[in-house]
This record gives C-alpha cells, sequence and structure tokens, in this order.
C-alpha cells in the first residue's frame, strides 16, 4: 500500500538533519542496542528492530532543544537502528569459535569484518532505492510504523486542528501500547504468566502415528508486527506453517516413514530418537534437524525467484541512479528528495570496501600453510563471491524487509544459502589447487560468508530505513551517510559483547564458559554445521532439494491463484518459505496479529473516521513493538550485569506451568480486546 503520514513534514520548517548531536546520539543508542540484540540473538535465535524504540527515545532527548526537527530525529533512529541490525553478524561469526579455529574474537579483525561488509550493505542498497522503495508497491511495515512515530511525537508546522488532536492521541496511543506491551513482558520475565503456549502430540495409528504440535509465543511485539505484515502476508505463513508442521513433521516422524527411510538407507533424525520420548522431542529435533532445512530450500527458490522477478526493477534502479548522476554532473538540480550519494562516490566506496576485504583474505590465507599456496585463487574467487552473491542478496533481503518488515525477514535463511554456496565454491578450489579439507578451509569459507552476510542483513535494514525516510521528506544522501556512520559504530561493540559472552557462557560446541549452560546460537550452530557438512561431504542435499521442489510448487501456486483472481489474491513464495523455516511460535503470533489488525480495520472500513482509525491502529502496532522491545534491551542489560537468565523471576513467585500458561493466554486475550475497542474509541473522537 502507499502511504501519507496524517501530518507529513511540510516545506515552511527550517530543515535541521544531519547534525552532530543526531550522530552522537544514534551512536549512543547503536551500541545499546547492539549489545542487547547481540546477547539476545546469541540466548534465543532472534533479534529485535531498533528502528522505533530508537525514534522514541530520541524524540523524548531531543524535545530538549527547541531547534529539533523530525529530520533530525529521523537521522538518530537510522544510526541507531543499522547499528543494533548489524548484531546479526553473530548468526555467522561465533562458528569460527565453534568449528575451533577462534579461541576468541580478534577485535580488529572481526571490526573489519562488520564495516567492509556492512558498508557495502549500505552501497549496495542506494541504487536498489529507487528500485525497491520508490517504485515498488511494498508494504515496509516497520518502516511505514517508524514514519508514523516520528511524524506524531516530532513537532509539525501549519497543521489543522484535527491534525493536533489526532497527533495528541496518537501520541497516548503509541505510549499506552508500550506501556502495556512492556508490562506484561516484565510478567513474562517473572513467570508470572507463561512466554509461549505449546501443545504438542502423538497422532493415531489411524493418521500414520507421527508426532506434530502447535505454539504461539505470547509477546504483543510479535502481534503489532503481525498487524503491519497484512493479513495476505499472514496467511501465505500460515500457509508454510501448515506444511512444515501439518505435514512434513508428522510424515517425517511417523513409524512407517523411519522404518522405510531406514530399510531404503536414508539417514532419518527420527529413528535416532528414544521410541518412548515425547511428542515434543521428537518433533522438535525432526523439524530443527530436517524440516528447517527443507525450508531452507523453499526460501533459497522464493529467493532466487524474486531475483529473477526484481532482475527489470533492479536495472531500472541501477539506470536512474546512474542517469540522476549525469544530469547532476550536467548541471541540472535534482529534486532534494531524490539525491542520493553520487554514484562515483558510491563506487569509490565499494571498491576501498572490495580492496580491504583482499586484504583480509590474503592475510587469513598467508597466515595458513594449507591456503598460502593458493591465495590468488582464494582472494580473487572471494572478491567475485562477494560481489555477485552480495548484490542479490542486498536486493532479495530488500525485498523481505519491504515484504514483512527487517524484524521478521529470515536473514539466517540467506546466510544458510550463503555458506552451501561458498562451501560447494570452496570445494571447487580444493580440486583445483589440490588442498586438504581441513579446519581453515571451512574458516576461510565462514570468513566470506560473514562478509555476505553483512552485507545482507544492512540491507535488510537500510531500505526500511530508507522507506521511512521517503515518508518523512528526509533527505536520501543524508540519511545514506548516517547508515554509515550506524555501521561503524554497531561494529566496534560487537567483538567486545562476543568476548565478554564467550568468556561468561561459552557456545555450543565451543570451549566452555564460566556458567554451566552454554549459549545455544543456533543459527551459528546451523552454518558452521552446513559448513562441514559441504566441505565434509556429508550434507542433506536431499533435504534442501526437496525443500526446492516444495518451493517451484508454491511458485506455481501464486502464479495460478493470481491469474485466476486477477491479481486479487497472491501466495508469496517467500512468506511461505518464512512460515516454513521460522518457529511455530514465532509464526503463530504474527499471523494472529494480521487477522486482529485485519478484523479491526474491517470494522471501522465504513465509519467516518476510517482513514484515522487505521492509522491509529498502526500506532496501536508501533506502540506494542517500541514497549516490548525497549524492556528487551533493559532485560538484555541486567542479564549481563547480573549474570543471571532469569533476573526478574527472583521478585514473584514461580507458578506452575499449566495456570502460568492459561493464566497468559487469558490475560493476553482480553488486553488486546480492551486495546484495539480503546484505540477505536480515540479514532472516533479525533
Amino acid at each position: 500500500m502507499t502511504y501519507t503520514p496524517a501530518s507529513a513534514p511540510v516545506s515552511g520548517v527550517k530543515r535541521i538533519e544531519l547534525t552532530l548531536r543526531a550522530l552522537v546520539l544514534g551512536c549512543i543508542l547503536a551500541v545499546i542496542f547492539t549489545a542487547a540484540n547481540t546477547y539476545l540473538g546469541l540466548k534465543v535465535g532472534l533479534t529485535f528492530a531498533s528502528a522505533i524504540p530508537a525514534a522514541v527515545i530520541s524524540m523524548a532527548i531531543l524535545r530538549m532543544f527547541k531547534t529539533s526537527t523530525i529530520w533530525e530525529n529521523m537521522t538518530v533512529q537510522t544510526v541507531a537502528s543499522v547499528g543494533g541490525a548489524m548484531s546479526s553478524i553473530i548468526f555467522v561469526l561465533p562458528g569460527l569459535v565453534m568449528v575451533g579455529w577462534w579461541l576468541e574474537f580478534p577485535f580488529w579483525e572481526s571490526v573489519l569484518i562488520c564495516v567492509f561488509g556492512g558498508v557495502l550493505g549500505v552501497t549496495f542498497s542506494i541504487p536498489l532505492r529507487r528500485a525497491l522503495v520508490v517504485e515498488a508497491n511494498l508494504p515496509y511495515p516497520e518502516g511505514v510504523a517508524a514514519a508514523e512515530v516520528l511524524t506524531v511525537g516530532s513537532r509539525g508546522a501549519e497543521q489543522t486542528e484535527s491534525a493536533v488532536r489526532e497527533n495528541a492521541s496518537g501520541l497516548w496511543v503509541v505510549i499506552t501500547g508500550a506501556a502495556v506491551s512492556a508490562g506484561y513482558a516484565l510478567l513474562v520475565a517473572g513467570r508470572v504468566f507463561a512466554g509461549e503456549a505449546a501443545r504438542y502430540i502423538k497422532l493415531p495409528a489411524s493418521l500414520g502415528g507421527g508426532a506434530t504440535g502447535l505454539g504461539f509465543s505470547m509477546q504483543f511485539a510479535l502481534l503489532g508486527a503481525g498487524h503491519l505484515i497484512g493479513l495476505a502476508v499472514g496467511l501465505a505463513q500460515l500457509f508454510g506453517l501448515l506444511l512444515a508442521w501439518g505435514v512434513a513433521v508428522p510424515i517425517l516422524t511417523a513409524p512407517d516413514t523411519i522404518a522405510w527411510m531406514t530399510a531404503n538407507g536414508i539417514p532419518s533424525i527420527a529413528a535416532a530418537v528414544d521410541p518412548g520420548a515425547p511428542a515434543e522431542e521428537l518433533a522438535g529435533t525432526v523439524w530443527s534437524r530436517e524440516v528447517r532445512l527443507m525450508g531452507a530450500g523453499v526460501i533459497g527458490v522464493a529467493a532466487i525467484w524474486t531475483l529473477v522477478k526484481l532482475a527489470g526493477p533492479l536495472i531500472t534502479g541501477l539506470t536512474s541512479a546512474l542517469a540522476a548522476n549525469r544530469r547532476r554532473q550536467g548541471g541540472e538540480a535534482l529534486d532534494r528528495t531524490e539525491q542520493d550519494i553520487p554514484i562515483n562516490i558510491v563506487a569509490g566506496l565499494s571498491i576501498a570496501c572490495l580492496v580491504g576485504i583482499g586484504g583480509l583474505l590474503a592475510w587469513f590465507a598467508q597466515g595458513n600453510p594449507t591456503l598460502a599456496g593458493s591465495t590468488a585463487l582464494l582472494v580473487g574467487g572471494g572478491l567475485i563471491y562477494v560481489v555477485f552473491i552480495g548484490f542479490a542478496v542486498a536486493a532479495i533481503c530488500g525485498y523481505m524487509a519491504g515484504l514483512i518488515g527487517s524484524s521478521n525477514s529470515p536473514v539466517s535463511g540467506v546466510g544458510i544459502l550463503a555458506i552451501v554456496i561458498a562451501s560447494v565454491l570452496m570445494l571447487g578450489v580444493l580440486a583445483l589447487a589440490g588442498l586438504p579439507a581441513d579446519p581453515s578451509v571451512i574458516a576461510f569459507a565462514l570468513i566470506v560468508t560473514a562478509v555476505v552476510f553483512a552485507v545482507a542483513v544492512i540491507a535488510n535494514d537500510n531500505l526500511q530505513d530508507l522507506k521511512t525516510g521517503q515518508l518523512v521528506q528526509a533527505t536520501p544522501w543524508r540519511q545514506q551517510t548516517a547508515l554509515i556512520v550506524g555501521v561503524i559504530a554497531g561494529a566496534l561493540v560487537i567483538p567486545l559483547i562476543l568476548n565478554l559472552l564467550n568468556q561468561a557462557f561459552g557456545f555450543e560446541g565451543g570451549p566452555a564458559g564460566i556458567a554451566d549452560e552454554p549459549l545455544a546460537a543456533p543459527q551459528a550452530t546451523l552454518i558452521s554445521a552446513l559448513a562441514r557438512g559441504v566441505i565434509g561431504g556429508d550434507l542433506r542435499w536431499d533435504l534442501i532439494g526437496l525443500g526446492a521442489v516444495i518451493g517451484v510448487v508454491i511458485i506455481a501456486l501464486d502464479a495460478a491463484l493470481s491469474g485466476a483472481t486477477k491479481g486479487k489474491m497472491k501466495l508469496p513464495p517467500l512468506a511461505v518459505g518464512i512460515g516454513f523455516y521460522l518457529p511455530a511460535a514465532v509464526t503463530t503470533m504474527l499471523v494472529v496479529g494480521a487477522v486482529c489488525g485485519w478484523l479491526y480495520d474491517k470494522a471501522i472500513r465504513t465509519t467516518r473516521f476510517a482513514d484515522v482509525g487505521r492509522r491509529m491502529g498502526v500506532l496501536l502496532a508501533s506502540g506494542l513493538i517500541v514497549g516490548e522491545s525497549l524492556f528487551l534491551v533493559m532485560t538484555a542489560g541486567v542479564i549481563v550485569w547480573t549474570g543471571d537468565d532469569a533476573p526478574f523471576a527472583r521478585f514473584f513467585p514461580m507458578g506452575e506451568a499449566w495456570p502460568a500458561m492459561l493464566a497468559g493466554i487469558a490475560v493476553f486475550g482480553v488486553l488486546t480486546l480492551v486495546l484495539y475497542g480503546w484505540v477505536r474509541n480515540q479514532s472516533a473522537k479525533v
């Protein structure tokens, strides 16, 4: 959809945008969000987008300055957001510790991997801005929500009386949603309520006798994100969820399937599970070890198809960027909102980053006797890989961010594909150079993948930020400069936090830390296992291939459905793959949020305040994300400081599992109904 904020900035306001105070505040917030996301990502395998909480904090602090503007707040949230996004590199870098190559995270090597890859993510996303932000009809849920928050909370000019009332009411909607979300998250952290409701069962013999389950995470942030992604994407994710947990998991855990696979020499994870194990262990093991690999195949095919469909718009966007540069050089003045960093500077920055990456790869190869003789081949191949695969994943991740939001975009799925491709290419290098498949080869593949992953996560976040900038009429080149600053701020803190957590807890498969239980780091564990599997020759290509076939079928279904309904109904393949790949509890709550948002919009569609009500709904969703995100930042800091996995649990009684779960469901449902009803009433008063 196309969205214009209720009180968009106007030309009468003095433009204060890229200021020193905004950059400093943005860097401080970037450090905080990066540290919090690093811990949470390693603990539970998920990170949260920091754009909206950063915008809220910025507006609260910069309001002390009478000259502050919406564009200056935009700069702060841009720097903070991209710094927080940089933390997703933790889905790859710990793999170097897990495979035994690093014992700790060398500071400058880690920083340079993040900086070179992150800046490439910025420069690669600049020519994509026109194609994916300006011309593509993508919802950018978090970008729209951030624009709403900035518009409501920043000073306006020449506003009508109704706009002033709407801004005042909208700010209260954000604050109320944030307070409820944070309060509920506190009660979950204190274990008054269960944070997740799940039920696993073993099916009767008449249905195959396999195991399956269903759960949903009671998080208001996910409910808000579901509201923002919309019904079409939510239902596509539900379809992927049903394929995974209603078809794949029951079939792969069925006794007949296990017996058939064993008889035909096909590996079966379910066969290694104790037959008397509970349904949760059986279904969870098969999903994480087999079905998720199939999901990676679905995402891979969907991503390739997305890139094919984007080929035309991408070429158009690059051509437009080159044409704009020629007009600039010819003396023609571009509209301020179309002024990107000049393409010659973009090219220079990209080349500088590639030279730096080449130096890193050469230094790594020369330091290892196994690789030293093939340095030129490894560096040349690595740079080609970074350029072509890096630009491809920048486009794919940018599209996914536009489709479902950067928080829900499965960049770890892209990381899976990247490590598989890198490892396959390393096999080619081994064959050409006659090298043995030792740990240094796996480590080289992980480093190249880390660079590409940095490109992916930054492009994933950047285009969401650029959408926010478009909605509030920010200047693109100033925003892109702020993005580069944010990359550097985030990169500087990541190795410090990683070394702290490595010393305190350690990682699964790596050296033990001080604490008894190591951090799971699920994505890094999977990615390092894939690298070892491909190079060692024992990867389950059959599962990835099966997922790819499923992906092709979904693409065909989408085309048929779109054709039959003349484009009114679609089945976005990437969204289906996301539902297949993400944990069921996360996907289910996103679907619930999408349905709630649709029901709310439908209920107010015929009222006189329909437009205001829809905007208020977006603000409520934004507030829900803000509150829980800020609480998670604080919680992560307390956990790291105290070393206590559940620091708030000591202040509340420890309830029984089922009572806490049922109480949580009831309170969550009641609060959801009350919030939507209250927002409807607030809209009617504007």
